[in-house]
């Protein structure tokens, strides 16, 4: 049987795996294909998938830059229904004569689009619906053969249809949560212009990305970063259960993690039948990191570091593959595509050095959001404990000290993190937070302390509602929960004066501050 498809094409956009993902939540397959795919190429698919339709994503260019990505204009004669979001509106619009220019006002963030024709794409959705731009270019006008579907205050054509081809764009993006009604957008492209079935159900991860280790590594022996988040713990249990005593999982602890951790890493995988090294490289890492305050430069030196420490460890046990946890939003930010915009470096992704001393790199959790590893955690057995554990970055505390990194620096940010750990735990806030977090950043503020002048640090607080961390809401904590965290910050750390919460969403803010 062949599967109703959705063909989504890769222009470098930051969601195009994220649009791939809300149609699989339709239970209609979806196949991300390179922007350059030709109609040959999707003849091929069609001998393994039922396409039904395409998508072409948004992208960080646009259509007048040299170079700038371009699909086959016969994909428009192919008769196979096609969405344009964002930069994907703007090509089509270019592809059939309209006119696209820079925007007079450019749109990011929330806006308000106004539904001029509830159909296609916006039926059944009322005139007035809050939407996500995040836009350069604008398309101004259109041939005759097109019609207007709605339009923002800055935008005459925020979207379109063919009048006569399945054919059609939106200037937002639907895939993202801030567009309130985007399922919906998505759900009328899927079922009702493309015709698909809900025939699609995920197959077993599990089993599928076991006999891929298998197939990768054979009998090789392998090492595997494990940092007791639940992308490197479910990686780690997944690689064992496909190499067994093959792989040795490898605590690194650098010196920047948070409060008790490497103790309790080592302590609750003592329980499972893997080897396990823990390596103390805390002075190793604050030497390397020494004078460095660009953060790219700082994930980059992380990033070659571990490298560093698990080839050591793979020559004294003689192993030829390094595993990673890696997941997919590591690989967007860090830029992995032919188009795609670099916004950070990850230390397991783009971090790494370019000469390394492994065979290969396995990364079995690549194509998986947070959310689709913690159900697949859950398959594997893994206690809730570490299931619901919070995310936090590889190079732990160091991407949330700005500026140098000191010991002294190190400390406050654990102590405060700590806090606010406690305080929200405290108030029973955390299972419905995707992570909080306290910053140490680089300005010093006058305070009063017992009736004397101080002059110290300034703590951020983050707090974030997220589902898949491609996108995320800061959290509109209770008042009194905030007062807490900041009275017991700036009473029981004597380097601070001062705290300050995180109100930006994510975009147009990353969730970490570097």
């Amino acid at each position: 049987m062949k599967f109703d498809t959705i063909l989504v094409l890769d222009f470098g956009g930051q969601y195009c795996h994220l649009i791939a993902r809300r149609v699989r939540e339709h239970e209609v397959y979806s196949e991300i294909v390179p922007y350059d795919i030709t109609p040959n190429q999707i003849k091929v698919l069609g001998e393994k998938f039922n396409i039904k339709g395409m998508i072409l994503s948004g992208g960080p260019s646009s259509i007048y830059e040299e170079n700038a990505p371009r699909c086959s204009p016969d994909f428009f004669n192919l008769n196979i229904p096609i969405l344009g979001l964002c930069y994907g509106h703007q090509l089509i619009a270019f592809f059939f004569g309209g006119k696209v220019e820079p925007a007079r006002t450019k749109e990011y963030g929330i806006s308000y689009a106004v539904v001029d024709s509830p159909r296609s794409l916006l039926k059944d959705l009322k005139e007035n619906q809050k939407v996500w731009m995040s836009h350069g270019d604008t398309v101004y006008e259109l041939p005759e053969e097109f019609e207007i579907l709605a339009h923002t205050k800055n935008c005459p054509i925020a979207a379109f249809k063919h009048k006569e081809k399945p054919i059609c764009g939106l200037q937002w993006h639907p895939e993202v949560i801030h567009t309130e009604n985007g399922t919906a957008m998505l759900r009328n492209f899927v079922f009702e212009v493309c015709g698909c079935e809900p025939n699609w159900m995920m197959e077993d991860f599990v089993t599928r990305a076991i006999n891929e280790v298998r197939r990768i590594v054979r009998n090789g022996r392998c090492v595997i970063g494990l940092s007791g988040g639940v992308d490197s713990s479910t990686a780690t249990i997944l690689a064992s259960r496909a190499v067994g005593k093959n792989l040795a999982a490898v605590f690194v602890d650098h010196g920047f993690m948070r409060e008790g951790e490497p103790d309790f890493i080592q302590n609750f995988f003592k329980k499972f039948d893997i080897s396990f090294l823990s390596v103390d490289a805390r002075r190793r890492f604050l030497h390397k990191l020494k004078g460095v305050t660009d953060p790219e430069r700082k994930r980059k030196i992380i990033g070659e570091e571990f490298v560093r420490v698990f080839e050591e460890v793979a020559e004294k046990i003689e192993a030829d593959y390094l595993m990673q946890g890696t997941i997919y939003p590591d690989r967007i930010e860090s830029g992995f595509g032919k188009h795609s915009e670099k916004i950070k470096t990850h230390h397991n992704v783009a971090g790494l050095p370019t000469k390394i001393k492994f065979k290969e790199i396995v990364e079995p959790l690549r194509d998986l959001y947070k959310d689709e590893v913690r159900k697949v955690a859950e398959k594997l057995g893994l206690s809730k404990q570490i299931v619901q554990r919070q995310p936090f970055p590889g190079p732990g505390l160091a991407v949330r000290i700005i500026g140098e990194i000191t010991q002294g620096k190190i400390d406050v940010v654990r102590k405060a993190d700590r806090i606010v750990t406690e305080v929200i735990e405290a108030g029973k806030l955390n299972e419905s937070l995707w992570q909080y977090f306290a910053v140490l950043t680089d300005s010093k503020t006058t305070g009063i302390k017992g009736d004397a002048r101080a002059y110290g640090y300034t703590i951020a607080v983050r707090t974030l509602e997220s589902k898949e961390a491609m996108t995320a809401n800061f959290a509109k904590i209770p008042y009194e929960i905030l007062e807490k965290i900041s009275t017991r910050i700036t009473n029981e750390i004597p380097e601070v004066t001062r705290v300050v919460y995180d109100i930006t969403h994510k975009p147009p803010a990353t969730i970490e501050w570097e």
